[in-house]
């Protein structure tokens, strides 16, 4: 459906919100979009290609294209079993279709455990060092720089975090579609200016990738790997995350929410890793574990741009890691809110709780890059663990709304949910009674 189904999510993503003031689909997307367009699309690309060679563009590819179906049902899934909270607006989650669909409370509430130690701290540590990482080739870098860098993101992402949830739709709606736009653009005129390497660059992509010999010579640092960890880092497709915004989202049909999930992920990787990875390959600047991070592009753009290259991948960079930072704590909010009896928690926990995000931003510009990179994949794994098990234990939900939605498409309507016609019982469904 991921393919079949594309200019069908195309048009509903323009589709406005079902009601005036209510989160619409777009919305929706670009708060997941958010969280997964971030530093993994330029230092984990680079980290991708730089250890475990340029063939783990393809199986970032590979697991794009698969990953695009575990977004499309998990984000079903999170719409179907969403819930109204006391303002009459929805919200939900893996939390709430394991503890519901599964009738697994307990393992619920250790997703949410899981989601907050991995958006709180462990993605967040990554965020900032990646972020700062990009400042270590300028002449002022020393000792200090990490502190300061650090000081500087904590406050910032502490102020967006007192806003709230409005705020955080507002700001990632407004940003993040013009770092997307800039940051292919410029990745698309290095890659035309070297256009004669471009033949070259995919047969080194393709031999590569499939170098059955030196995969299974070593597969924890082959590109199979490597393509594939950092494929799911970047685009977080079946982890768990995205279905958090997904819920929020006003629709009459729980697909449409699916349908449009599968395009963040394609934006994600197909878009903004590509561009990454064909923009370095294309340069044919050296790569080897050295460089592996911000250095390998600023290397790369430096090439053709000069001195202007690497103060503009700083600024992306900054802007990315800026609009993962509070996409993420969106997240968390939900997870504190389930593990607080489906209440919001006081004001009081939440300042102290921001507070100590804040103070997380910190600490991830001053701790070394394998330390970042471990606690994050570690907590993504934990996540990813529960969720994906859960969406094949659910999956036949899913299949049968797409089927709802399409024979209703077919008789020309607009798609409207009933969770009677996929066989709920009448009051089982909290916001579809």
């Amino acid at each position: 459906m991921q393919i079949r189904l594309f200019l069908e999510s195309v048009r509903l993503l323009l589709e406005p919100s079902e009601e005036e003031g209510s989160v619409s689909s777009l919305q929706a997307m670009l708060v997941s979009t958010a969280s997964r367009v971030g530093t993994g699309n330029i230092i984990g690309v680079s980290t991708a290609i730089c250890i475990g060679g340029p063939g783990a563009c393809f199986w970032m590819w590979l697991m794009c294209i698969i990953g695009a179906s575990s977004a499309f049902i998990e984000s079903i899934l999170a719409q179907v079993y969403k819930q109204y909270d006391p303002t009459g607006h929805a919200y939900g989650g893996p939390a709430y279709y394991i503890e519901h669909g599964l009738d697994k409370p307990k393992l619920a509430v250790l997703f949410c455990i899981f989601l907050i130690a991995t958006y709180a701290v462990g993605f967040n540590l990554l965020c900032s060092y990646n972020l700062q990482s990009t400042f270590m080739d300028y002449s002022f870098y020393n000792a200090t720089t990490p502190y300061i860098i650090g000081i500087i993101f904590a406050i910032l992402t502490g102020y967006c975090l007192l806003g709230g949830g409005k705020r955080i739709i507002k700001i990632t709606g407004t940003v993040v579609p013009f770092m997307g736009f800039a940051y292919v653009a410029v990745a698309l005129i290095i890659i035309l200016l070297n256009y004669q390497n471009i033949p070259a660059m995919f047969a080194l992509i393709f031999e590569n990738a499939f170098d059955f010999q030196s995969i299974f010579g070593g597969v924890a640092g082959s590109c199979m790997v490597y393509g594939i960890k950092r494929g799911l880092f970047s685009n977080e497709a079946g982890v768990g995350s995205a279905p958090n915004a997904s819920a929020s989202a006003n629709v009459s049909h729980p697909v449409k929410q699916g349908l449009v999930q599968t395009l963040s992920v394609y934006i994600d990787t197909l878009l903004l890793c590509t561009a990454t990875a064909l923009m370095c390959l294309s340069t044919g600047v050296a790569r080897d574990a050295a460089v592996a991070g911000a250095p390998y592009v600023q290397n790369a753009i430096y090439s053709v741009f000069g001195t202007i290259g690497p103060i503009f991948i700083t600024v992306a960079m900054d802007l990315f890691a800026f609009t993962t930072l509070i996409g993420n704590l969106y997240y968390v909010d939900n997870a504190l809110i389930f593990l607080n009896g489906k209440t919001k928690p006081s004001q009081k926990f939440m300042y102290i709780f921001h507070m100590l995000c804040a103070v997380v931003v910190f600490v991830g510009a001053i701790i070394p890059m394998d330390a970042a990179w471990a606690m994050a994949d570690i907590c993504m794994g934990g996540m990813t663990l529960i969720n994906l098990p859960t969406c094949a234990l659910l999956g036949t939900i899913a299949f049968k709304c797409l089927k709802d939605y399409e024979a209703q498409r077919k008789e020309g309507k607009n798609p409207v949910f009933k969770g009677t016609s996929i066989g709920f019982p009448e009051d089982e469904l909290d916001f579809w009674k």
